[in-house]
């Protein structure tokens, strides 16, 4: 079994482990189990049954997953996203007025066109069109989103009615133990303890269950049919209802949260580097492939875009360096699907002090800017800030690329521009003018 794990993600050659790549693949897991208990939630708003969309959950994000390891040999997990799930239900058909089975149609034809993007290497293009300030404000920005993310999800930050946001409860157990996994983390990696980010978040789970509200209901259940959701997109319906808009808004988003996210871990585990060397090119251009073939299964499956996970950097950071993580992160899904009340003990606030502690660890690569050159600064430093503060690595990505073409134009350096960073930037200025902040 070791001989077969070695020759399939070349272990030693990333020098990591069996166990490390396990560790790290629980960590990832972990960190993003969320998305099994949200994403139903999200999408039975619909009217889907939400024990279907849990069962297709499990199953987008096992096959996408395991797809990103044996074919690309990366770290990286896929499942349905955040962002797009809600856009799906509360814009698609709460306001919009559509069934679900026609915007399961809708994901499935951006999930074509976003096939055809990546077949005829475009995605890959994309990667070498981006400026290096821009790639270090990539991986600062995900890193600033976690950050929202686990401090939220801690309850260290709460929404505000005038101030958009401020100070949560302090003397709330899930604070206090948010806090407390944090400051473990980070002592123990400082000590280079194995599976730090997963001890901690295993203490906060475990301290909660007796000084918390979180409880153990059971440990293994039967999972229900798929037959509900599974091939009820209305491809015609789509069609025919004009969802146009709908199908180019999903797939300008798959397309930029996708490939950013991957890049922006990718660069963290250090598996692509500035233009990178052809093998790394080579396993770039699989990666993408892989998350392209998620988003179609979703569709059929019966759930909303799948899209690589930014959660993967916790697990990244535990080690994980090969497929190997990604494979064990699509085994626990499928076992999801026996032990969803052990699943759902983990508590979102045991998460978020491994979310916040990669923050800290991406939000360095600013120091890869070449701060003296404000025309190459201001864009990577827009990327940062706009992905948190509109909750979206793709306007990130869009703000980014408009403001380095805008600066490098009236500095009269517009010949230093790629020229495909001058179609991006045009298509995102488009997206705007037609689409609004839609």
């Amino acid at each position: 079994m070791s001989s077969l794990l070695e020759r399939t993600f070349q272990l030693q050659e990333h020098g990591t482990s069996v166990r490390t790549e396990v560790l790290a693949g629980l960590t990832t897991f972990l960190t993003m189990a969320y998305i099994l208990f949200v994403n139903p939630m999200i999408l039975g708003s619909t009217g889907m049954p939400k024990e279907a969309v849990f069962v297709a959950t499990c199953l987008v994000g096992a096959l996408g997953t395991t797809v990103m390891a044996l074919y690309a040999n990366y770290p990286i997990a896929v499942a349905p996203g955040m962002g797009l799930n809600a856009y799906f239900a509360f814009t698609v058909v709460g306001t919009l007025g559509y069934s679900w089975q026609a915007a399961l149609g809708a994901v499935f034809l951006s999930a074509c066109l976003f096939l055809l993007t990546t077949a005829l290497g475009l995605r890959s293009l994309l990667i070498t069109g981006i400026p290096q300030g821009l790639r270090a404000g990539v991986t600062a920005g995900i890193g600033l989103f976690l950050a929202i993310i686990g401090l939220s999800n801690a309850g260290i930050v709460v929404d505000h009615p005038k101030t958009l946001l401020t100070l949560g409860d302090m003397h709330s157990v899930p604070v206090i133990l948010s806090w407390l996994g944090f400051f473990l983390i980070v002592a123990l990696d400082y000590k280079r303890v194995t599976g730090s980010v997963l001890i901690g978040i295993l203490m906060v789970t475990v301290l909660s269950l007796f000084v918390g509200d979180n409880k153990l209901n059971g440990v293994i259940s039967t999972p229900q049919s798929i037959a509900p959701t599974f091939l009820a997109l209305d491809i015609k319906g789509a069609l025919a209802g004009g969802l146009v808009n709908v199908v180019l808004v999903m797939f300008l988003v798959e397309l930029f949260d996708a490939t950013g996210t991957l890049m922006g871990v990718a660069r963290r585990a250090g598996l692509f580097v500035g233009a990178g060397t052809p093998e790394q090119n080579q396993r770039m251009r699989r990666a993408l492939m892989a998350d392209s073939t998620a988003i179609m299964a979703g569709s059929i499956l019966g759930t909303s875009s799948a899209t690589a996970y930014v959660e993967s950097a916790a697990g990244v950071q535990a080690g994980g360096r090969t497929g190997l993580t990604a494979l064990t992160v699509a085994a626990l899904f499928l076992l999801a699907l026996f032990f969803s009340p052990l699943a759902s003990v983990v508590p979102p606030y045991a998460t978020a002090p491994a979310l916040m502690f990669v923050a800290c660890l991406m939000v360095r690569d600013l120091v890869d800017i070449d701060w003296k050159d404000t025309i190459e600064a201001v864009p990577a430093v827009i990327t940062t800030l706009a992905m948190p503060f509109t909750y979206s690595i793709a306007n990130g990505l869009a703000f980014g690329f408009i403001s380095y073409v805008a600066l490098k134009t009236l500095t009269g350096k517009w010949r230093e521009v790629h020229p495909l960073t001058w179609i991006i930037a045009g298509l995102f200025v488009l997206r705007f003018a037609w689409l609004g902040g839609h």
